[in-house]
């Protein structure tokens, strides 16, 4: 029973945007076609430890949800006002009356090329506001919970949970297409589909909740669809500078964790164990996207990231670079959480008490009195000062307010080590 579960919940979460994107392009319905995954996971999880885990998982589940997509078409098409939703966006003619369930559906279908970038843009229409965009894609193509993106969003989860109603809802009302948006309306739509997909990766690379700090899967997604972004605009700088900002970060993905899971920060990675073609790439896509003169928010992103990808040690890295960088990013987008990472620059490049107080001087409207990574930084730089009982205050906060259990046994381990000096 266990091994059925665990085979079936890791199927749900590396598989469920590949096949909810599957679902939806056949369907048309958001809803429906999440209801039919709940229901041939349940499935699953029931059958499997009875007739054994089949050889491809995915497929099997992807074939069950649309079984109950078919049932469902079925049960409703005397009623046209459930009919239509499902219709209007369907690629084919769509006769559920005339619809075998065993043979009209190859579960192959679910490799379909575009059906998660589709999805996306679909997510990201300029009807729906900005965090329901988000909020909308992370919980399909991610497969992230409500209660994680609420987290992620810093917002309660009821009022997570009523954007993306109204963003399904608008979607059905406004009989928003499912498609790839044309060249010439590309540009307009793009901002909203860059953004999920860098939060995408960033829920993956570092998980805000799980047994795991990373989620390979949802990184390599955002990467592919990043991609598939570049390949429809080779030429535009910001969406280089996010695939070079995406693979300079995955490439300290082997470095980030020790043999048993437990975190490493950048200051103590085995540089050796980064990846170098990644970084490569990265370093010629963002020198790519630079020499187009359009500079934007991603590509100074990347270009801090190059920096510490280049450094030989951590003590080498230029960090006077990167506090001008920072600058101006921030310049750019004024972001608490910028400020915050301009701070920590300010502190390696300028001195740690200069970089705390304006650590302090940016946490002081409350803005970040949530985010636990406010606290984390804060006590670093309280404990590199020998400030020891403050820091213990500000490492316990960041304690209270994180999720990951990784991340936790790193801020517990940092913890015991002042305790003995705090008295």
């Amino acid at each position: 029973m266990t091994d059925a579960r665990a085979v079936a919940e890791s199927v749900f979460r590396q598989q469920s945007g590949r096949i909810i994107a599957t679902l939806i392009r056949i369907s048309g319905s958001f809803d429906l076609a999440e209801e039919a995954l709940q229901e041939a996971f349940t499935s699953a999880i029931a059958r499997w430890p009875e007739s054994g885990v089949p050889d491809n998982p995915a497929a099997w589940i992807t074939t069950a949800a649309h079984r109950r997509l078919i049932d469902a078409l079925r049960r409703d098409r005397t009623r046209r006002e459930k009919e239509d939703p499902l219709r209007y966006e369907t690629p084919t003619s769509y006769n559920p009356a005339e619809l075998d369930a065993e043979s009209a559906f190859d579960a192959s279908s679910m490799n379909y090329p575009d059906d998660r970038l589709r999805l996306i843009f679909t997510c990201c229409h300029p009807a729906i506001n900005t965090e329901a965009q988000v909020a909308l894609t992370l919980r399909t193509l991610g497969g992230l919970t409500t209660p994680e993106i609420a987290r992620a969003f810093l917002v309660p989860e009821a009022t997570l949970a009523q954007r993306l109603v109204r963003a399904k809802s608008k979607i059905a009302q406004a009989r928003i297409p499912y498609e790839v948006p044309p060249l010439h309306t590309l540009q307009e739509r793009l901002q909203p589909v860059q953004a999920v997909l860098y939060l995408v990766f960033n829920e993956g690379y570092s998980a805000t909740a799980g047994d795991t700090l990373i989620r390979k899967e949802l990184c390599s997604e955002a990467i592919r669809l990043a991609r598939l972004l570049c390949t429809l605009l080779p030429r535009d700088a910001e969406t280089l500078g996010l695939l070079a900002l995406m693979l300079l970060h995955d490439s300290r993905r082997n470095a980030r964790t020790d043999p048993a899971g437990e975190l490493i920060l950048l200051e103590e990675q085995n540089r050796s164990l980064w990846d170098r073609d990644e970084i490569r790439e990265g370093l010629d896509l963002i020198d790519t996207a630079l020499r187009l003169r359009n500079v934007g928010p991603y590509q100074l992103q990347a270009a801090i990231a190059a920096l510490h990808a280049q450094a030989d040690t951590y003590e080498r890295t230029d960090w006077r670079q990167i506090n001008a960088l920072y600058v101006e990013l921030y310049s750019l987008s004024h972001s608490p959480v910028i400020a915050l990472n301009h701070a920590v620059a300010i502190a390696m490049s300028e001195g740690i008490e200069k970089g705390l107080r304006r650590v302090d001087e940016i946490g002081a409207d409350g803005t970040l009195d949530d985010y636990h990574l406010f606290h984390a930084a804060r006590a670093d730089l309280l404990r590199r000062l020998g400030r020891a009982p403050e820091a213990i205050k500000a490492y316990s906060r960041a304690l209270e307010l994180t999720r990951n259990p990784i991340e936790q046994n790193y801020l517990r381990r940092r913890l015991i080590e002042l305790t003995p000096s705090a008295s």
